[in-house]
């Protein structure tokens, strides 16, 4: 004998079925209230180059939860997830008054993880600790947060950069982001801060830790080791942008050279990142006696 529920309609259902009843709801709630900011982040992942990462990040998360699966403990927090989703309503309501995408999307975030909590409690929070990381991650920083870091990252890659053309004997004069050379001056932009390319590595460097390493002081290492090997080749890119617009050509500063040094430089630090991590499952290994 089938055993039956009854649905808000008064028809009648399977149990199995009815389970079902309130994460449809609660599916249909979020999609109403989160579709408008995910879209545009959506949008701004495709359009905007220094969200772009996203594109990569956003799905592979996805992937991540989907690989770690459901915690063989449950321990349902629905007032810790009641009070927590009631605040991410909250600050998506003010957020929607104020127009700030920003806090949208982190209370679409929060959403989720209030709904996580609700029905499977702190070890499913803590099984998806990495793909939840990853999602905020994609998500893009405030125009003024980017023009605050961006300008510091300017100057440093200038600085780096000047310091390195004068090593090899070039002349120049580094007047704050513009270095000026005999007969021509190289104006670093904004777009050539690195910000893109620290996000990035910032990024890999908490998958690598995720994945790879098991401890929290390694896993913060490797993230924290992407900061100066970020500034540090964005220097080494000015400087090299510098080296041939002086010794070679003007154009090779511009265009798909120019492009083209952007990528050989990323994959330098990929690289880079990857030796650190290396090092660092080693050194795990060695003082826990497990291997990598």
């Amino acid at each position: 004998m089938t055993e039956l529920a009854v649905d808000v309609a008064g028809r009648a259902l399977p149990v199995r079925l009815s389970r079902y009843v309130p994460h449809l709801f609660a599916a249909a709630g979020f999609a109403v209230l989160f579709w408008r900011p995910l879209q545009m982040l959506a949008v701004d992942w495709w359009t905007d180059p220094e969200a772009g990462h996203g594109l990569l990040i956003a799905p592979l998360a996805l992937w991540l939860a989907w690989r770690a699966g459901l915690s063989e403990k449950s321990a349902p927090r629905p007032m810790a997830g009641l009070v927590l989703l009631a605040g991410a309503v909250g600050l998506r309501y003010l957020a929607g008054l104020a127009g700030e995408w920003f806090s949208m999307r982190i209370s679409a975030l929060l959403a989720a993880v209030a709904l996580v909590l609700f029905w499977r409690g702190l070890p499913q929070l803590r099984r998806w600790w990495l793909p939840a990381t990853l999602l905020l991650l994609s998500i893009p920083l405030p125009e003024m947060v980017l023009g605050t870091l961006a300008l510091p990252l300017q100057l440093e890659a200038s600085r780096l950069g000047a310091a390195l053309l004068r090593w090899r004997d070039v002349p120049v004069v580094l007047a704050g982001n513009v270095i000026h050379m005999p007969g021509r001056s190289l104006f670093v932009t904004e777009a050539c801060s690195g910000l893109r390319s620290l996000t990035a590595l910032i990024s890999l460097g908490v998958l690598i830790g995720g994945g790879w390493l098991r401890h929290p002081v390694t896993r913060w290492a490797i993230v924290l080791a992407a900061i100066p090997v970020a500034v540090g080749l964005n220097g080494i890119r000015v400087f090299l942008t510098g080296f041939l617009v002086y010794f070679v050509d003007p154009v090779l500063g511009t265009g798909f050279m120019h492009l083209s040094e952007g990528w050989a430089v990323f994959v330098v630090a990929f690289a880079i990142l990857g030796g650190i991590a290396w090092m660092l499952a080693r050194m795990e290994s060695r003082f826990t006696g497990v291997r990598p």
